[in-house]
């Protein structure tokens, strides 16, 4: 019996590889057991697979499908409100001197700390609702607005307990290294770092990335070079914020110790670009932080000229709030020179590699069975109709947790 029966879609769309987009129309997607076990012309699948056969049938004329969308770097667990820093901004001031009157990483750190966790569990779990609403069934999320052993152990704990009652794909990174502290010295926040926090975290198993901010006036390469090394020895493996509004050499450092992803990169360098090539780092471009910055954007077309596979993500944060893939592709290609197709690329097959998960972001048999419908009749929609939701419906593990636009009851789904 098939579980789930897609017909008479207008196209089926996958991307097998950075290099290679494929696209049927008229077609066919059938589910069994939470995997795809067939994408075809609807014609050759309903031969194998009967409508007749199916628990479920779902008729996607004049519809695209796509694979779920990956997101591979997000701050997504906050609490407070800075809303009044975007009013800041357009007035003039720069994110530095916001930071230093008191506002940016280290207002939010107030806040979290401030939060209890029950309530950075349903922070976190409404920002999952609207991620899923928009197509993303695996999103990267992130600590690092604790700043001290048991504010970043209480926020992995509200990324794993809202995971486990929501049906998105979640991946857990660690990123104590994500600011100085108010009045610490940067070696001593470092060894603490290295020494306290990342055992901790290690011991309880609730991370499975370890992240740096390697930037001018945050961590330098050897303090950056110290926590990824510690999290290294406790089998958490590395990520870099590199090169994002300064080049001080995160790239490299990315590149030698083997990071499964280097992000930002505003200022990479070709010689950059050629290290994480050969390194195997994803470069993660995020457009939507210059955007809500108003700064210059990462160029694309130099990454993907010199074989690099290339991701993007939303960085959702209270520095840039936007939930949505889809904007992060419209970005990605009116400003960075990526064409649908490669925007597409970038926000599934290739932001999976970003995270460690192989079979995410693919629509072919073997995959899970987890992808997006569009109120749309092509996934070009997704670039070209910005500024509206063109999902319409999403499906993880074979299971539709988004109908008609609306996110599914989770005691439903489970």
């Amino acid at each position: 019996m098939t579980d789930l029966l897609l017909t008479d879609a207008a196209e089926v769309v996958t991307y097998a590889d950075h290099e290679r987009l494929e696209r049927v129309e008229d077609a066919a997607v059938a589910v069994e057991g939470g995997r795809v076990v067939a994408v075809g012309p609807t014609d050759e699948v309903t031969a194998e697979h009967p409508e007749s056969d199916a628990d479920e049938v779902v008729d996607c004329s004049e519809r695209a499908v796509v694979p779920g969308f990956v997101d591979p770097h997000t701050h997504a667990l906050f609490a407070g409100d800075r809303s009044d820093e975007f009013e800041e901004k357009l007035r003039g001031k720069t994110y530095q001197e916001i930071l230093a009157d008191g506002g940016g990483i280290l207002r939010t750190v107030d806040a979290v700390r401030e939060a209890s966790t029950e309530e950075l569990v349903e922070n976190l779990t409404e920002q999952f609702d609207a991620m899923l609403a928009h197509g993303t069934t695996t999103v990267e999320v992130k600590s690092g607005y604790g700043l001290d052993r048991e504010t970043e152990l209480r926020m992995l704990e509200a990324i794993d307990r809202a995971a486990e009652t929501h049906p998105i794909r979640v991946v857990p990174t660690f990123m104590g290294a994500h600011a100085v502290p108010r009045g610490r010295d940067a070696d001593d926040y470092v060894e603490e770092v290295a020494t306290e926090q990342i055992p901790a975290v290690a011991e309880q198993g609730v991370a499975e990335f370890c992240d740096v901010f390697c930037e001018e006036g945050v961590f330098d390469v050897e303090q950056s070079r110290r926590v990824l090394a510690a999290g290294t020895e406790r089998s958490l493996k590395p990520k870099v914020h590199a090169e994002e509004l300064s080049h001080l050499g995160g790239t490299e450092l990315a590149a030698e110790v083997g990071a499964t992803s280097a992000d930002h990169l505003l200022h990479a360098t070709a010689e950059d670009i050629d290290a994480l090539v050969d390194a195997g780092v994803t470069p993660v471009l995020l457009p939507g932080t210059a955007f809500g910055l108003g700064s210059a954007y990462a160029d694309a077309e130099t990454f993907l000229d010199r074989g690099a596979p290339v991701a993007l993500a939303t960085d959702l944060n209270p520095n840039c709030y936007s939930q949505s893939m889809p904007f992060a592709m419209t970005l990605g290609c009116v400003e960075m020179g990526l064409t649908p197709a490669q925007a597409l690329g970038a926000s599934t097959v290739n932001a999976a590699r970003a995270v460690d998960r192989p079979d995410a972001g693919r629509l072919e048999p073997g995959s899970p069975a987890d992808f997006a419908v569009l109120d749309a009749p092509s996934y070009v929609y997704l670039s070209y109709n910005f500024g509206v939701n063109a999902v319409d419906t999403v499906v993880v593990g074979g299971e539709t947790v988004v109908d008609g636009g609306t996110v599914v009851d989770r005691e439903v789904v489970a």
